[in-house]
């Protein structure tokens, strides 16, 4: 039997998770999301407190996305076991991916 290896970069989901972690930023702390979710209609002041109360919640997975890949650069076990950094990694992009899900599906219900 013959096991195929796939390797890849650690620079791929790096960049992958502060692409992501640029995204989001921009969208809590630049604006983005209050011109994205507030823009007319309602009042901007009860827009903006629903929206920052989407952007607590969505921040709490920015922080578990944060942490794992931090994790994954500076744990001594874990760069040098790819298997642990994959796994990491991989957990921090999906943290990232799902703190962005929770602020646009947030900032949608806040519209």
């Amino acid at each position: 039997m013959v096991r195929v290896r796939l390797r890849f970069s650690p620079i791929i989901p790096t960049v992958a998770s502060f692409l992501l972690a640029a995204l989001w930023g921009l969208s809590v702390f630049a604006g983005w999301g209050l011109q994205a979710f507030c823009a007319g209609g309602e009042s901007m002041a009860r827009c903006s407190q629903r929206l920052g109360t989407v952007s607590t919640l969505s921040g709490v997975f920015a922080v578990i996305a944060a942490c794992c890949t931090v994790a994954a650069w500076l744990l001594p076990w874990s760069r040098h076991d790819p298997r642990t950094f994959g796994h990491l990694m991989g957990a921090g992009v999906l943290f990232w991916i799902v703190a962005g899900a929770v602020l646009f599906v947030g900032g949608l219900l806040a519209r």
